[in-house]
């Protein structure tokens, strides 16, 4: 099974800037404008549901694990304004409703907390920022959470995004300015070298523990490979002022990278590269003020990017692509109330038909509030919350 979790792709504590886009505020906009599709794509066309964790206070997902209709996690941050009070959060939903879980031994709290990753239903990890000033690590056995010392980490590390396969677990961030890859094999913890500037967004991995991670370093974008026990940086287009947010590896021959470029103005295009097994090539994207947060993939070559529409605020947005040719978008419903929609991860539900996007919705008086977005294949059902 391949799982990736960045973005990935995260929320920060500090201002409504950074809590929109991430441990540097990177907001997108697209490259290349083109029409709405006049029909739906015939996959993942038909949303669904709209619903809640319920979050205490100001509360935003970062990010959702989904095993399958009955098994899915997700993280985040409530209270998230309040620097004293603000703290990790993390769901469960059992098919039936959301429930929030705890972290059995852990005095300090977790803050903010970016990205979960699920090898099976009983091994979940999470990563973020904690109270005390150092990475958060956390492990699951599917039914709570224990926090996780890693020797290997130190004050001011930065951690962004986790992904994990039966028996490997790789950490992505940032340490004085230089990529991070903190590995897992065997129950050993070890922090693998890497060269040159940068930080470290997001990461998939094989089944076979192989994989990709991406983010930015020295003003251009960033994908490091992991093969044969060590991470290193490949080639790929020459894209001034980009930066990667997450990547979903679906399969040797296929990956797909997504997040934005600087432009002049303090805009951002957005930005998606996709992988053939051989090299990594830019992608034309459908809407031109798009940002891009979060990627997944059904393990068939399709894969969709969560994000926000600034020309359309109040709608759940997505781009759906089954070929890597032409991406399509996907909105969802028009809503009743001025409110602004940004979906930070998603994930494809094995055996489901079915993707779940998460995120927040930012209402009137900049008031947060957590938000799970369902969509799939017309005729498909959920469960209600």
């Amino acid at each position: 099974m391949t799982t990736r979790r960045s973005v990935r792709r995260a929320l920060a504590v500090c201002s409504g800037a950074a809590l929109i886009a991430g441990p540097i505020v990177h907001d997108t906009s697209a490259a290349h404008a083109h029409a709405d599709p006049t029909r739906p794509p015939a996959v993942a066309e038909a949303w669904q549901q709209s619903a809640s964790v319920r979050l205490q206070g100001d509360g935003s997902l970062s990010d959702v694990a989904g095993l399958s209709g009955t098994d899915v996690w997700a993280v985040g941050q409530q209270n998230i304004w309040d620097a004293w009070e603000n703290r990790g959060a993390i769901a469960h939903w059992d098919g039936r409703a959301w429930t929030e879980v705890g972290i059995r031994n852990d005095d300090t709290g977790a803050g903010h907390l970016r990205s979960i990753a699920a090898a099976s239903p009983t091994e979940l990890w999470t990563v973020g920022a904690a109270h005390d000033g150092l990475p958060y690590v956390a492990h699951g056995d599917g039914a709570a959470f224990d926090r996780v010392g890693v020797d290997q980490l130190r004050s001011g590390d930065w951690l962004g995004g986790v992904a994990a396969v039966p028996g490997k677990v790789v950490a992505v961030g940032s340490r004085d300015r230089r990529p991070l890859v903190v590995n897992r094999t065997g129950g050993v913890w070890q922090v693998a070298p890497t060269r040159g500037e940068g930080t470290l967004y997001g990461v998939s991995l094989s089944a076979k523990g192989e994989g990709w991670a991406v983010g930015d370093g020295e003003g251009e974008p960033l994908i490091m490979r992991s093969s044969g026990g060590s991470w290193k940086s490949v080639n790929i287009p020459d894209i001034p002022g980009g930066y990667l947010r997450d990547v979903h590896l679906d399969g040797p021959k296929q990956a797909l990278a997504i997040g934005g470029v600087y432009r002049g103005g303090g805009k951002v295009a957005p930005l998606a590269l996709s992988w053939n097994g051989k090299r990594w090539t830019r992608l034309r994207l459908p809407d031109a003020d798009a940002s891009l947060y979060g990627v997944t993939g059904d393990g068939k070559g399709r894969f969709w990017i969560s994000g926000f529409d600034p020309g359309r605020p109040g709608q759940a947005f997505v781009l759906y692509d089954d070929d890597r040719s032409s991406m399509r978008i996907i909105r969802g419903e028009t809503a009743a109330t001025s409110r602004t929609m940004r979906l930070q991860a998603l994930s494809y539900l094995p055996g489901t038909s079915a993707v779940w996007a998460v995120g927040h919705v930012v209402g009137a008086g900049d008031t947060y509030r957590d938000v799970v977005e369902r969509f799939g294949p017309k005729g498909t059902k959920t469960t209600s919350s």
